[in-house]
């Protein structure tokens, strides 16, 4: 049996039915990029049948990320996966979306547990395996490569499992992914079921992987994925920072983690590049609007922060006291070059490239405009402030609208107002004022003023990301559309509304809000359109 465990992630689709983690099609492929960058063996961008945009968005990455670039053809690349329910239609679909990357897959999947089949299906086992074996035969018919999954695998029925396998393998399928659900399962129960698959479906032969994709719901899915590839699985089905439907996936970067840092236990290996997990996790974090959780493992603010006396005294006299892994494997560089106000333009270069950004003349040029603006107003920009001053800067849709300026007038005086200027698409300048409860409440009433599209605020988070009162703050919101921008679940197949995330870093907290709902706003609009276009290069700006 292989030691090498191929990393499946599945952030654009799985990880993106997260409520309020929508991406826009330049952020998905951006998205695309840094898995590429980090090594990831398979990107599963997305399930195309949900909308035209869904499938026009895989197939950009299809396109533009599976295959390698111009004059570097022996250039690694990952395979594309499209999701599928086993039906012609959807997997007709996943085809056209994939077809043209280097290393297509079609993951098509059918429900095998007894609550889905009686009660979504409404079929019998019988049809339940019929149906599997059409379906996986049609599509080897157009792709060689086809993963197929049971779902609800964690309630199914072994011996059931055993057959509907079989009949996969018999129909052509070269991956099988046995899914965790709903989270159901504690990690013997996973083993054991991981173990019985391999002994015993018809049929099985070292050229199939056996798969494993857990969700979260009882907090054992990066322990259920381990105990799956001890069971011998040797591909995992993971997002970035663990995002996904109800409690989440299995995090990749704990499961690369793991098996690094406990390697003399699993002693198998990943094509994983991990000093790149911390800037993919930053990037996943800023386009969905969703915070990791400080005490977030590997990822955390808190993962590599020792406050307790004794462990201070601890890491001073030896680091591997108290953490069992160096900061810098996963990307946070405990060794800091010092910018500020006097720091020139290679320093700014040399240290973005450290930190995994390469930006041609014109990104440094803007990037270094951003810096210098910074810099007169903090006297130590960290490596914080630069992922927050490139996140905002780079990485978000095409402006539509712009914020030009901003003045609030707030206090216990008079009533809060804000005046705000945007320039729109036709770069009209806009200028509007409002009163409101407070200054954000102010500056977003003058915002939707201008912008002149119905939405509603959902969340509305903000902390400081850096040290000081000098400190770069950052504001996160999810925002949804009044007038049903929907997207499809592609297991409950129910049509859900859209939400979208926003993110605007600045040392004024009420800029940096602003700049997170226009953010947000740019997104709504332009998923109006998205989809409908042809593929392109210009797509916003695209580091790297």
């Amino acid at each position: 049996m292989s030691n090498y465990v191929k990393i499946f992630d599945t952030t654009l689709r799985d990880g993106e039915q997260s409520p309020g983690a929508t991406m826009t099609s330049a952020e998905k492929l951006e998205v695309a990029r840094s898995l590429a960058r980090l090594g990831v063996d398979v990107i599963e961008a997305g399930f195309p049948a949900a909308s035209p945009d869904d499938l026009e968005a895989v197939r950009r990455i299809a396109v533009e990320v599976g295959n390698p670039p111009r004059g570097q053809e022996q250039a690694k690349v990952p395979t594309i996966a499209g999701l599928a329910r086993a039906n012609k239609s959807d997997i007709d679909k996943a085809w056209e979306a994939v077809k043209d990357a280097a290393h297509p897959r079609i993951h098509t999947f059918l429900a095998t547990s007894p609550i889905h089949m009686k009660h979504k299906l409404k079929m019998d086992p019988e049809e339940v395996v019929q149906r599997v074996s059409e379906m996986v035969a049609y599509a080897r018919s157009l792709c060689a490569d086809v993963e197929f999954s049971p779902e609800d695998a964690g309630r199914s029925d072994p011996e059931f499992l055993y057959v509907v396998l079989g009949e996969a393998i018999k129909s052509g399928a070269t991956t099988l992914n046995i899914p965790d659900t709903v989270g159901y399962t504690t990690p013997d129960e996973f083993y054991a079921l991981i173990k019985g698959i391999i002994e015993k479906t018809p049929g099985m032969h070292d050229g199939i992987t056996v798969s494993v994709h857990c969700h979260d719901d009882l907090g054992l899915a990066t322990a259920n994925t381990l105990a799956g590839i001890r069971a011998g699985a040797r591909q995992a089905e993971v997002t970035i920072n663990g995002i996904g439907e109800r409690a989440g996936n299995t995090s990749l970067e704990e499961v690369v983690m793991a098996l690094k840092t406990r390697h003399p236990v699993f002693e198998l290996e990943t094509g994983i590049e991990t000093t790149q997990i911390a800037r993919v996790s930053k990037q996943v974090s800023n386009y969905t609007g969703m915070v990791v959780q400080p005490n977030k493992a590997i990822v955390g603010a808190n993962a590599f922060a020792h406050e307790a006396g004794i462990h201070q005294d601890g890491m001073l006299k030896h680091n591997q006291t108290y953490e069992i892994m160096r900061p810098e494997d996963v990307g946070v560089n405990q060794t800091k070059l010092v910018l500020g106000k006097h720091s020139g333009r290679h320093a700014l270069r040399t240290r973005l490239a450290e930190m995994g950004h390469s930006l041609d003349e014109a990104e440094l040029d803007k990037a270094f405009a951003r810096f210098k603006e910074l810099a007169d107003r903090k006297k130590v920009i960290t490596d914080l402030d630069l992922e927050a001053l490139i996140a905002d800067e780079f990485y978000r849709p095409r402006d539509v609208f712009y914020l030009e300026g901003l003045q609030v007038s707030c206090g216990t005086l008079g009533m809060p107002t804000a005046t705000v200027r945007l320039r729109g698409p036709d770069r009209t300048v806009h200028n509007f004022a409002s009163m409101g409860t407070g200054p954000v409440d102010a500056t977003y009433k003058a915002i939707d003023a201008i912008v002149q599209t119905p939405c509603k605020l959902l969340e509305f988070n903000i902390h400081a990301i850096t040290e000081g009162i000098d400190a770069l703050g950052e504001v996160t919101v999810r925002i949804q559309g009044e007038n049903g921008q929907h997207t499809m679940d592609a297991q409950s197949e129910v049509e859900y509304p859209r939400v979208f995330g926003g993110h605007g870093a600045d040392t004024d907290i009420i800029v940096a809000s602003a700049k997170a709902y226009i953010n947000a706003l740019n997104k709504l609009i332009i998923a109006k359109t998205e989809g409908t276009q042809p593929v392109q290069n210009d797509f916003g700006v695209m580091l790297g």
